[in-house]
């Protein structure tokens, strides 16, 4: 939808301690280019900023976020300041940490905005905070995939889905979570679309090279993460697997190895790393065939072969719904990173 350019959107912008520097400032920045900064940089008419984007933070006193950044809020939240759009950016917190018990007061007027007709907005890890509200109970919600088990295990009324870049928790629009770290990329260009137009988006995104995930949150995510569990048979099947990932009959070896009845295994495997043993496996294999993809120019069927499919039509089946790409897709998505360092001289073209 159009906006009228007199129409100027408050938009709040709520900073912590723990809130991310990086995100809180390029927000600011991004947001307040809309309607002046492309104009002026390609000699058009320059209008006022379409959005007016204020830091409201626990107090108005000075404080330093993440990464000892400075802050200087514009609003106190004791003024209970209203906006018609309120946005939770990424905050450092361990991937257990569910913010209990602290800033209750924030949770309450965040609350109460959204009651009174404020559209909600989240980033990476502020969905945190929104799920702390209850706003997103019963609602489809993202995050950054680093804190599904976070969601899984303290917010089990929230439908997690950490595949997207962005989630609409329902049809009205009104609260919407962007995926990791820099997803607030996504979620402002999703904002000034929605508020101003989707060619003010465009030219904004133009300007500050921002790059709209559409392959979502998958390709970045790592199958494997190591959880906290306390079942030692199971932490030396999952040292074991490591070391024999391509190793034929590799899931037969692995029940031998763990000295129990097979089905105990498994159950107790599931139980503590929240996946099947196959499944696991499975995930091992992507891994090191994402690393050599990442890192080297070996075919794609040589890969498949050396991370133990000999199936190769399977493997990538396999890749394709592990990552959301193909292999070859994925190459040409993540091999530059392994050259980035590099002074001079022209890139091979990638084998599929």
């Amino acid at each position: 939808m159009e906006q009228a350019d007199s129409a100027t959107i408050d938009a709040l912008i709520v900073a912590l301690p723990e809130t991310s520097g990086s995100a809180l400032y390029g927000m600011v920045d991004v947001l307040a280019a809309t309607g002046t900064l492309w104009q002026e940089l390609v000699g058009e008419e320059q209008h006022a900023s379409l959005i007016r984007p204020s830091i409201v933070a626990l107090s108005g006193d000075p404080f330093r976020c993440g990464n000892n950044i400075p802050v200087n809020p514009d609003i106190s939240l004791n003024d209970n300041p209203t906006a018609d759009v309120i946005i939770l950016l990424e905050m450092w917190l361990a991937p257990d940490d569910d913010m209990e018990g602290r800033y209750p007061e924030l949770i309450d007027w965040i609350c109460r905005q959204y009651r009174s007709g404020s559209t909600i907005y989240s980033a990476c890890s502020g969905s945190v905070l929104l799920a702390a509200t209850g706003l997103l109970d019963g609602r489809e919600a993202t995050s950054h995939w680093g804190y599904e088990n976070l969601f899984r295990t303290r917010f089990p009324k929230v439908q997690f889905n950490a595949d997207p870049n962005l989630v609409f928790a329902d049809q009205t629009g009104r609260i919407v979570t962007a995926g990791g770290t820099t997803s607030w990329h996504d979620l402002a260009i999703h904002i000034i679309s929605r508020h101003c137009s989707p060619g003010e988006a465009l030219r904004v995104a133009k300007v500050y090279l921002l790059k709209w995930h559409t392959e979502g949150q998958l390709p970045y995510t790592s199958l494997i993460r190591r959880q906290s569990h306390a079942d030692s048979v199971v932490r030396h099947a999952e040292d074991w697997l490591s070391d024999h990932l391509a190793e034929p009959s590799v899931v037969t070896a692995a029940v031998e190895n763990s000295r129990i009845p097979e089905r105990t295994f498994k159950r107790r495997f599931r139980a503590a790393t929240g996946t099947t043993l196959i499944g696991y496996v499975q995930n091992l294999r992507v891994e090191e065939a994402k690393r050599q993809l990442e890192t080297d120019q070996t075919s794609s069927e040589e890969i498949a072969v050396a991370v133990g499919y000999e199936n190769t039509a399977f493997f990538r089946r396999l890749f394709k719904r592990s990552t959301g790409l193909t292999p070859g897709q994925y190459r040409r998505m993540f091999s530059p990173f392994a050259r980035a360092g590099e002074i001079s001289g022209g890139s091979q073209p990638a084998k599929s």
